[in-house]
């Protein structure tokens, strides 16, 4: 029979095979040699019972105490496995010695020992040690009875005193100290007890006996231990399982004795009698799967072992539902998909073929709360099923319905619940009785939920067993396998059976039984745990081991469908509109069915739970948005940037974008809040007031109103009114606090407040215990006493305490109950709390807000988000924006220049910026600005950039975060640093004498006189066609950072090499100026407003398509209309005379088409139309009224075009015209073709079609001046090149003419003068005089002329050029012209011995108030198109300019950099004394005086000098170290010393000009002193100079970068290092749990910090790996001229060897390339990474030198794939992979879909694509192919270190 059993075949493979063979060896054993099996019979003596197993017998005693005897634990028949143990036990027993039963986890040791016991008839004391075990619990413990301490044995004394036998189970999970306390009660059978009293051997004591009296024993206080006294020990194996070894003394007192498992005839015999409705071969084939999982290989497999005693319940299923999957069945008992990795679970599902039940269980009751599907019904019959045989542990995600589904169980059977919210703090008195203090002080033992539960037969919710230590929740092992339990006041609890069998035996009645502590178990109680599925391979949440298996049967709640999900959301709340649930749904099963861990990690927060509290909302408030609910779900805010970008990239595939529109009215948006009649309302959400019994609760804080803050609190409004509790994450200073403060104070709700911080604790959560009087009393804390009110609690620094103590939130929020250490617990339902004193029943009001700082770094907290997010409705509290932030900082400080707090409110928005990502790492908030703001209105006098100082003080001692904050704040214009006297204003020269040099005169008669004719037509339109608006970001740079000059700010447009500016135009706003810049190569326009932060681009290409011979040259000038075409602009190209008619809101392009052009047969393209030399012009002087001119130069018609009415209006002249000026609306002046005659046009104010003849022309003639002898000079008649439009005020008139006149004016300016004035034109018809100021050669002498002119700009033709440069402000009184350096009197402004700067030009300022001319040189360009012709076709100079507001010019350089001049003299002493008044008067810090003398000594050499013991101060002299003012030696202030030594002192300075009179030969000496200490380190390290400074340019490059991820590494290994609680000391801050224990006189009560020990059989903490893999292959040598590409490389290198040095412990990382010559070259290897500059430059040449040399080709795919794999394999917590390559893979014939394909080869490993070069836009195509936040495009190559700083942070936070 048994061989034919054990050779049942079992399919699996070696593995089973070889555990059969096993199996054989236990199952025979007692089969072989000639002995016959066991018999256990029973005699009946005259001297009493015997018993006897085999040879070996032992007599029965009488038991004293009979209820303590073990009752039906004897399994009938008794197999010979047991027998054999039996006979074993007896053989230890007779020799006196005490026993250890070890084995794998489960019932069959205890049920062995219980066994004994009851057939040997042996009272038992049993203790379920544990981690909370102490000393006291098995000695004595203190309890106070009548006021008065006494010890109370425990189980151990009493064992040893009344003979029992002590069994002991959990020996690894107790603390090594606790246990030592029973070694000499082992050994000796002694023990000294707290009492007084000492416990001696049997044999001693009766020795003694002999000659001393038991009275004086008695009096002497020696206890006799009984010679019947055993102790029987269960425990499991350490290290093979995890708990602490045993200690060697203890060890050796014990025999010990293997407890494996039945053989497989004895468990099939059993499981053959517990299913004898089952067929026998199902039986067997489920019992050689488990049997094969138990196998010696299978453990070496790394599979946990399989549950065998636990076979007995699903064969009990089967025997009552025999259709049932053995599969599934055998699923619920060992869970391999939840606790197993991927090749664990193939293994056992290659064992598990067994054949499967089809029949579906179909299971209907009806609950309203419940919407039931089809894997819900079939999870709740399976859970029913499960509930006849045992305990059920239910498995699923967060928010996946687990407690409702545990809810709808307990109602389908009839069960009353008990919610158990479990944490890992929980202790084994938590779970099982807790102790309190009776009204007169006496303590006593009040029983723990789980223990009324089990008497009173209710299902027990235990929520959370994978948080709680495994140690605390194996004393329910006894509970839950036999359903006995004993307590710490000695109360037992016994199965139902056994206690009624007690009852017959003893004939006792309950009440004698309840007098003995004996209660029975109700056979209906049950204990149903939840949990979240085990993290496989991870430590700490991988909770689901052996132990666990055996105590529960397992279900798991599967993800529901997308159909199921569906039917859920919208039965749950039927009004939510259909399309959005689709649309929601689909996004969220895409998340979840991902492969990536960082999508995953997403799909986390969109749970079920989740998914209804969108649903519920969209129903109440359709208009909301889709993608805002998804955003706020997620926090997606505050989530790193590789997850956000996942979830951007994801939301975008599945069509759920925000439309610009909500963005544009939330910009706009100004929510504001009212009160009227008893309502208050925020925004558009309504809820009246409530009235409250506690008025002083409610908050009454400062707060400003901003829009920004407003709509947080409407949308907190929102989520309030549908019940939600809420969730505040931002950063710090944002105004969370202030925020719900004042949300309460507009709802007049009270409010409790609650603090947390790493020491909260979950009692401190609930009660705060204390002493009155000796009796213990609980002060409610505020959670309680908001609950009892109604109030509404605000926790703050919820991320601050452990996640372990805030979980017990969950119940309160999800269910509404929670029980509190002082026995009273919170109840939701009024009816249950009636008549018990103990329910405190949830107030309706009751609410909570939950205020948590962002996860991650810097702030390192808990992720309170991801452990609780999902319960809560989550709000993401950000900085304001900039419009917001501005407001309320008005609010804070009035009286605050506006411009101080714009730029404020700039550089605090851009230090954000980098902070979110990841360049510096302290996220700035509006709380330091707040305070910046009330310092300035406090004390207007202090400069700003004294006062920023407050703030930016903690970093001025990290060099690279200080150069990054000081250069931000002098981009924002904030002069830190700057002294009053850093004012670097243009040198002014004198403007030469101004001279009356001519009459301008009007003829009035008729022949110098015409009327001209006009014809007017309705002009066409073409189009409009659509181009698209590309937003660029304007980068601006206030250039009075550090110093005063005319600049006032600069940024650059984006243009691209060859492009070309050809015009640049401003436009006065009400509000804001706007700037145009037109390009001609290829034609674009861009437009930007001041003060604005985007760029506006129209790319034209498509209506001017380049022209491929290059002959047509475009140039295009622009005119913008306003109102009502505000925003549109008119594009003219002067040589085809095309009209465009640009709206740039959107993108509008339409061709307006005049009458006559609409008729003359056109060419095939209009652009092509070259014919004439000279183009066409467009006169836009009064483009702001809508109507421009146009005219041919040399034609002799000027075409008049009113964009709006739509009509042209063609005036016909006499003349052949050369320039138009339009001086005035009804006032032109025209310049005749090569005469440079001047004529004035005079015209109505608005031209109409029937009034011809209105137009005149009249003749200007130019008389010049007599010179006071009747002689007239001959007049050069010269053209101007401008004309203002606008007069002179009279005040600026008379300034300039040095005489007072009121009088029309023009100003106008050409080559020959600096500025003319002509007074009296164009209003006065009688004579004009012309003033002006002549310079001393024509501008046109030689300009581009020049030899250096010529070279750049290739041939020059004079006057040829298109653009003048030069403009008036008639309110400065200046004229402003943009000159070569070749016009420039450079030796007049600069001194001989400066070198002046390289410009673009200059600007020549006359201004005439002032009679002086400045000239302000302007930086040159970055960038110059190599069109080098063209350009000189456009400007003389390298810029071109235009006035802005009143005193300003802007200038656009040709690389497109745009820059902001102030010239207007006001403006500047305006801004000169603003600047000043922001640097402030004092430095704020001690000052050090400085007195300049002229020592009159010379210098000798450098040397270090003598040191002075005492310090004294040395001025002067050559002798000490560390003086000031002297010479040769080393100190501050003198001259000739080698280096700088500060000793403390006032310094004593010589003068700048002393100092560079040092001879040459000591300055050298001192240099060569200070570089011998550099050379040192050098040689130490064998390195060259050439070699450090090498070194140096690439090390300097990511040295910002390389900071960065030290910081965060750094404060990730503080996190992990912070030290924890160690419980039950002797010394320390006092325990609150234990504050009872103190008072009965205990020790062990206290607790202190220290850093915990890892328990001991927990995996070891492994090192995150991270293999690098880069490109070396020719190509990036190749091109490297062109972008860097392998420069950059070796940056990211260099990056990661300087950032993780020192790290190697916990990040292990090699570096490997690949190119034609392999995929696998070995740069670094992991064992041993370089320690030196040296060796780091080593690996960085290699890298050149291969990329040198190497063969072409390319191994991209091969390098990824073997490093993938190759890495997979190594022991590590987390694999990281990350490709540098440049995107060219079609090249080799590479396809995306594979490349993605290698890179998600293996879930395990992270893999990143970096592509660093791309010819097209490959790289952007490769990366939307690739999975979302896996791959980047660093097309600047600057970017690599930033995005590998990217990758590390956020993957090192999300594990940390």
């Amino acid at each position: 029979m048994q061989s034919r059993l054990l050779l049942l075949p079992v399919r699996g493979g070696g593995a089973a095979a070889a555990a059969l063979r096993r199996l054989s060896n236990i199952a025979l054993k007692p089969l072989r040699g000639t002995r016959a099996p066991l018999r256990v019979r029973r005699l009946e003596t005259a001297a009493g019972d015997i018993i006897s197993i085999g040879d070996v017998h032992f007599k029965l005693k009488q038991p004293k105490n009979p209820e303590l005897v073990p009752l039906k634990h004897m399994l009938e028949p008794l197999p010979q496995a047991l027998a054999q143990h039996f006979q074993w036990i007896m053989q230890k027993d007779l020799l006196g010695q005490d026993v250890f039963l070890i084995g794998p986890p489960g019932p069959l040791r205890r049920s062995i020992a219980m066994q004994y016991l009851e057939l040997t008839k042996r009272e038992v004391e049993y203790m379920a040690l544990s981690r909370d075990t102490t000393e006291t619990d098995l000695k004595q413990r203190r309890e106070i009875r009548a006021g008065t301490a006494f010890y109370l044995d425990q189980c151990a004394v009493r064992a040893a005193t009344e003979g029992r036998i002590l069994v002991l189970e959990g020996l690894e999970k107790a603390e090594r100290n606790v246990l030592p306390v029973l070694n000499n009660l082992l050994e000796n059978r002694e023990m000294q007890l707290e009492d007084g009293r000492f416990l001696m051997s049997a044999d001693r004591y009766d020795k003694l006996l002999k000659d001393h009296t038991k009275e004086e024993l008695n009096a002497w206080k020696i206890v006799r231990v009984s010679e019947d006294f055993r102790v029987i020990a269960l425990g499991l194996p350490v290290p093979r399982y995890p708990g602490n070894p045993l200690d060697p003394p203890l060890r050796s007192r014990f025999q010990a004795r293997d407890i494996y498992s039945l053989p497989f005839k004895d468990q099939l015999a059993v499981l053959y009698a517990v299913g004898p409705n089952v067929r026998s071969e199902r039986v067997s084939q489920m019992l050689s799967f488990a049997t094969t999982l138990c196998s010696q290989e299978s453990t070496t497999l790394g599979l946990f072992e399989f549950p065998v005693d636990n076979l007995a319940a699903v064969i009990k299923i089967m025997d009552v539902f025999p259709m049932l999957s053995a599969q599934q069945l055998l699923h619920r008992l060992y869970p391999y998909d939840l606790i197993l990795g991927k090749e664990g679970q193939t293994g056992v599902k290659d064992v598990l073929k067994i054949p499967v039940g089809t029949k579906r269980l179909k299971f209907h009751t009806g609950s309203p709360n419940f919407i039931r599907t089809s894997s819900h019904d079939r999870l709740l019959a399976e859970m029913i099923q499960s509930h006849m045989v045992k305990d059920i542990c239910l498995i699923g995600g967060k928010g996946c319905g687990k407690t409702v589904i545990a809810k709808e169980f307990a109602d389908l059977l009839a069960y009353r619940i008990e919610p158990i919210t479990l944490y890992q703090d929980m202790t084994a008195r938590d779970l099982l009785q807790q102790r309190y203090t009776l009204p007169n002080g006496d303590t006593a033992w009040r029983h723990a939920p789980l223990v009324t539960a089990a008497l009173e037969g209710k299902l027990v919710v235990l929520d959370g067993i994978h948080r709680v230590n495994p140690g605390t929740l194996a004393v329910l092992q006894r509970l839950i396998h036999d359903r006995e339990l004993t307590l710490y006041d000695g109360s037992r609890l016994l199965r139902t059976d056994r206690y009624e069998e007690l009852k017959k035996v003893l004939g006792l009645s309950d009440e004698d039984l309840q007098r003995r502590l004996i209660y029975p178990i109700h056979p209906s109680f049950r204990i149903l745990a939840l949990a979240e599925p085990p993290v496989v391979g991870s430590g700490a949440q991988q909770w689901l081991g052996s132990e666990l298996l055996t105590m529960f049967l397992f279900h798991s709640v599967r993800p529901l469908s997308m159909k199921e999900e569906a039917e859920v959301l919208t039965k749950m709340i039927p009004h939510v509109p259909g399309e959005a649930v689709a649309q929601l749904l689909q996004f969220t099963h895409k998340l979840r069915q991902a492969s990536d861990p960082t999508v995953q990690s997403l799909a986390s927060s969109l749970s079920t739970r989740q998914l209804l509290r969108i649903c519920n909302r969209f129903s109440h408030y359709p208009e909301e948005s889709l993608y805002h609910a998804v955003n706020k779900a997620c926090l997606s805010r505050f989530l790193p940037n590789l997850a956000r970008s996942a979830l951007q990239k994801n939301l975008k595939d599945s069509e759920i974008e925000g439309s610009s529109d909500d963005l544009e009215q939330q910009e706009k948006a100004d929510i504001r809040y009212e009160i009227k009649s008893g309502i208050l309302t925020i925004g558009k959400v309504s809820v009246p007031l409530y009235n409250p019994d506690e008025k002083m609760k409610v908050p009454d804080v400062l707060f400003y109103e901003n829009t920004q803050h407003m709509e947080v609190m409407e949308d907190m409004l929102k989520d309030f009114l549908l019940g939600e509790h809420l969730l505040l994450v931002g950063n710090q200073g944002v105004g969370k606090n202030k925020i719900v403060d004042h949300f309460l104070h507009l709802l007049n709700r009270p409010r409790e407040y609650l603090q947390l911080h790493r020491d909260t604790t979950v009692q401190s959560l609930t009660l705060q215990p204390s002493v009155q009087q000796g009796i213990i009393t609980y002060e409610d804390s505020p959670l309680v006493k908001a609950v009892k009110l109604g109030h509404i609690l605000v926790i703050d620094e919820a991320d601050k305490a452990p996640t372990n103590v805030t979980c017990i939130l969950k119940t309160l929020v999800e269910s509404g109950e929670m029980i509190l250490s002082d026995g009273r617990r919170i109840v939701v339902d009024p009816t249950s709390a009636e008549g018990r004193p103990d329910a405190i029943v949830v107030h309706p009001d009751f609410r909570m807000i939950v205020l948590a700082n962002r996860p991650g770094f810097p702030f390192l907290g808990n992720d309170f988000f991801g452990a609780l997010g999902d319960i809560f409705s989550c709000n993401a509290v950000d900085n304001p924006k900039p419009r917001s932030e501005l407001a309320m900082l008005r609010q804070y400080g009035p009286d605050v220049p506006e411009s101080v707090l714009q730029k404020l409110v700039s550089a605090f928005g851009e230090l954000r910026n980098m902070a979110d990502q990841g360049i510096i790492t302290y996220p700035y908030s509006t709380r330091e600005v707040v305070n910046i703001v009330k310092h300035l209105q406090k004390f207007p006098k202090e400069g700003l950039a004294n006062v920023v100082r407050n703030v930016f003080d903690f970093d001025s001692y990290n060099g690279e975060m200080r150069e990054i904050l000081i250069s931000t704040l002098h981009k924002h214009g904030i002069p830190i640093g700057a002294k009053p006297t850093n004012v670097q204003l243009a040198k002014e020269l004198p403007l030469p004498d101004c001279k009356l040099a001519s009459h301008w005169t009007f003829n009035q008669l008729e022949s110098t006189r015409w009327k001209l004719t006009i014809k007017t037509q309705q002009t066409a339109v073409k189009g409009p066609v659509y181009l698209k608006v590309q937003g660029h970001p304007l980068e601006r740079h206030e250039s009075r950072g550090f110093s005063f000059t005319e600049q006032q700010a600069h940024w650059r447009i984006p243009l691209n090499e060859v492009n070309i500016v050809c015009d640049v135009v401003t436009v006065k706003g009400e509000a804001k100026d706007s700037i145009y810049v037109a390009t001609c190569n290829p034609v674009s326009l861009y437009s930007m407003t001041m003060p604005g932060n985007t760029i506006y681009c129209m790319d034209l290409y498509d209506i001017f398509p380049r022209n491929s011979g290059g002959v047509w040259q475009p140039f295009v000038t622009v005119a913008p209309l306003d109102q009502p075409l505000h925003d549109q602009v008119v594009l003219h190209e002067e040589q085809s005379n095309v009209i465009l008619l640009l709206n740039l809101t959107n993108g509008a392009v339409s061709r307006i088409i005049s009458g006559e052009e609409r008729q003359s047969p056109k060419k095939a393209y209009w652009w092509a139309n070259r014919d004439g030399r000279d183009g066409y012009k467009m006169c836009r002087e009064f483009s702001h009224k809508n109507w421009l001119v146009f005219y041919k130069k040399q034609g002799n018609s000027l075409d008049v075009l009113d964009v709006l009415e739509g009509r042209a209006h063609t005036i016909s002249l006499p003349i052949e015209v050369k320039y138009v000026h339009l001086v005035a609306e009804d006032r032109w002046l025209l310049v005749e073709n090569k005469t440079n005659k001047k004529f004035l046009l005079t015209k109505p104010m608005s031209i109409e079609s029937d009034l011809s003849g209105t137009c005149q022309l009249h003749v200007i003639n130019e008389e010049s001046v007599s010179t006071g002898f009747g002689n007239t000079v001959a007049l050069e008649l010269s053209s101007p090149n401008i004309v203002s439009k606008e007069e002179l005020p009279s005040e600026n008139l008379s300034v300039a003419l040095g005489q007072k006149i009121v009088s029309p004016n023009r100003i106008l300016s050409d080559e020959n003068s600096y500025a003319t004035i002509v007074v009296g034109f164009p209003d006065l018809m009688s004579p004009s005089e012309v003033y002006t100021w002549k310079r001393k050669a024509s501008l046109d002498n030689d300009g581009a002329g020049s030899p250096k002119n010529r070279f750049f700009r290739g041939s020059y033709e004079s006057g040829s050029v298109k653009q003048s440069n030069c403009i008036t402000l008639t309110g400065a009184n200046q004229v402003i012209r943009a000159v070569a350096v070749e016009d420039v009197p450079i030796n007049e402004i600069y001194p001989k011995d400066v070198k002046p700067p390289n410009t673009a030009g200059f600007l020549e300022v006359t201004d005439l108030n002032s009679k002086k001319i400045k000239y302000i040189p302007i930086p040159s360009a970055l960038i110059i198109s190599p069109y080098t012709q063209w350009l000189s076709k456009i400007s003389n100079t390298d810029v071109l300019i235009a006035p802005i507001g009143a005193g300003g010019v802007v200038t656009v350089d040709m690389g497109g950099h745009v820059r902001l001049w102030e010239t207007g003299f006001d403006h500047l002493q305006r801004s000169l004394l603003e600047w000043r008044t922001m640097i402030g008067q004092e430095d704020g810090r001690p000052l050090q005086i400085t007195i300049e003398r002229d020592s009159g000594l010379d210098v000798t050499a450098p040397k270090h000098g003598r040191i002075d013991v005492d310090n004294a101060p040395h001025v002067g002299g050559n002798t000490w170290a560390g003086g000031t003012g002297g010479r040769d030696t080393a100190g501050l202030g003198g001259k000739g010393g080698p280096y700088r030594l500060d000793a403390g002192h006032k310094v004593y300075q010589v003068s700048q000009a002393e100092k560079d009179a040092v001879p040459e030969e000591v300055k050298r000496a001192a240099r060569a002193m200070a570089e011998k200490a550099f050379k040192e380190r050098l040689k130490e390290i064998h390195m060259s100079e050439y070699d450090a400074a090498t070194y140096e340019r690439f090390s300097g490059a990511i040295r910002r970068q390389v900071q960065s991820i030290r910081v965060v590494l750094d404060s990730l290994q503080a996190k992990g290092k912070e030290r924890q609680w160690l419980r039950h000391q002797s010394i320390g801050e006092l325990d609150d749990t234990k504050i009872i224990d103190g008072l009965t006189g205990e020790k062990a009560i206290y607790k202190r910090r220290g850093e915990l020990e890892p328990e001991l059989g927990s995996p070891q903490l492994k090192p995150k790996r991270l293999r690098l893999l880069v490109d070396v292959s020719g190509s990036m040598y190749r091109f490297n001229g062109l972008d860097g590409r392998l420069e950059r490389s070796m940056e990211a290198v260099c990056m990661v060897l300087e950032a993780f040095e020192n790290y190697e412990h916990k990040f292990k990382y090699d570096i490997v390339g690949h190119s034609g010559d392999g995929f696998n070259i070995e740069l670094v290897r992991s064992e041993k990474p370089p320690r030196n500059n040296k060796e780091r430059l080593q690996v960085m040449k290699t890298m050149h030198a291969h990329s040198q040399f190497c063969m072409s080709g390319d191994h991209t795919l091969e390098g990824t794939e073997h490093a993938i794999q190759e890495i997979a394999r190594e022991e590590a917590d987390e694999r990281f992979v990350i490709v540098l390559s440049d995107a060219n893979l079609e090249r080799y014939g590479i396809s995306p879909a594979r490349f993605t394909q290698v890179l998600t080869c293996n879930p395990q490993v992270n893999a990143f694509a970096i592509f660093i070069g791309s010819l097209g836009d490959q790289a952007e195509r490769l990366q939307q192919t690739l999975p979302a936040g896996r791959s980047f495009v660093a097309m600047d190559t600057k970017q690599i270190p930033q995005i590998l700083q990217q990758i590390f942070t956020s993957t090192m936070l999300s594990t940390a």
